[in-house]
């Protein structure tokens, strides 16, 4: 210690200022230094846990996105995959001969139709379904969401030919509108109600994954929250729009990403039920490019795949730009 003088003239035990700083600069030295060796242990952890995943993403991802890019840009063709440098290259030609297609044109309206209806559709019921079970239902809650979840994890294959099944025209669905008297349609062979049937098979699909997803967030919102709520006076109805929608609004977001994504992508469900048609009614981007490619038209298809994946990105950003939490 060092001794200080005080306005008397005594000295006190106490250290000075100046010794009080260095003695703590001295002592911040060593915790720092071990700072940053934490900092890049943890540091090093995190990237060494990351590696698989960019590799695969590099190898898997990245690199077939460029390569169809590149191959987007030329005249490549099926009988040009045994030697595909041997191809011209055309710019954007490719992509300026897609956007002014009419099939394409009509797969893109398809496919818009498809997720302006289905996301809605899906999400509304599978948030109803889970407000249902997360506190409405009491006795087999269990089995009632294994049952809701069990369309998600239907080979899909199997699911389209029992539709294919029911709704031809002698099938058990028109058969069940006969006892009635009522003339069933022609659901596969008509345009508007194979597109209704599409619509359809694919809500049923994706409901079990919304109803897991929003029955995970509601679970995630504290009780004293809808305790509160009630001592406030607040009704059933004034609780979901003024506190669960409310504090739902990140899983919303995540649900809306995954269901738009789901269905910009959608394939299986027309191609299986419709093969896209009749008439192209049910033809969506996907299916649109997957018969290019099986006409041989590579360099298209690759171009229509990219213009669906850069479609898929925007509408993505536009979902976090309106649906993410404000502060």
């Amino acid at each position: 210690m060092t001794a200080t003088q005080n306005l008397g003239g005594q000295t006190t035990g106490l250290p000075s200022r100046a010794t009080q700083k260095a003695g703590s600069s001295n002592s911040a030295g060593p915790v720092s230094r071990s700072g940053r060796r934490k900092r890049d242990s943890q540091a090093k952890a995190a990237w060494l846990f990351l590696t698989p995943f960019i590799v695969i993403f590099v190898l898997l991802t990245l690199v077939p996105v460029i390569i169809a890019v590149v191959m987007s840009m030329t005249d490549m063709r099926a009988t040009d995959l045994r030697n595909p440098f041997n191809v011209d290259f055309v710019g954007f030609e490719n992509f300026a001969n897609i956007l002014t297609n009419q099939e394409f044109l009509r797969s893109v309206l398809n496919t818009g139709l498809f997720v302006i209806l289905c996301v809605p559709l899906s999400m509304s019921i599978g948030l109803a379904l889970a407000l249902i079970l997360n506190k409405g239902i009491q006795r087999l809650r269990t089995l009632f969401r294994a049952a809701i979840y069990l369309p998600v994890i239907t080979n899909i294959v199997a699911a389209a030919v029992i539709w294919q099944y029911a709704f031809t025209p002698t099938g058990p669905a028109n058969a069940a509108l006969g006892a009635f008297g009522i003339k069933g349609p022609n659901w596969l062979g008509d345009p508007g109600w194979a597109f209704a049937l599409v619509v359809v098979l694919g809500v049923w699909r994706t409901i079990g994954t919304c109803m897991v997803l929003y029955l995970a967030g509601l679970q995630a919102v504290p009780a004293e929250v809808y305790e509160a709520a009630s001592m406030d006076g607040a009704s059933r109805s004034r609780q979901l729009f003024s506190v669960t929608l409310p504090l739902l609004r990140p899983t919303t977001l995540l649900v809306s990403v995954l269901m738009t994504v789901s269905f910009l992508n959608i394939f299986e469900e027309p191609f299986l039920l419709t093969n896209g048609g009749p008439l192209g009614a049910t033809r969506s981007i996907a299916v649109w490019v997957y018969e290019q490619f099986g006409f041989g038209n590579t360099a298209v298809s690759m171009a229509g795949s990219f213009l669906l994946l850069v479609l898929i990105g925007i509408v993505a950003l536009i979902q976090f730009r309106v649906l993410r939490p404000k502060h």
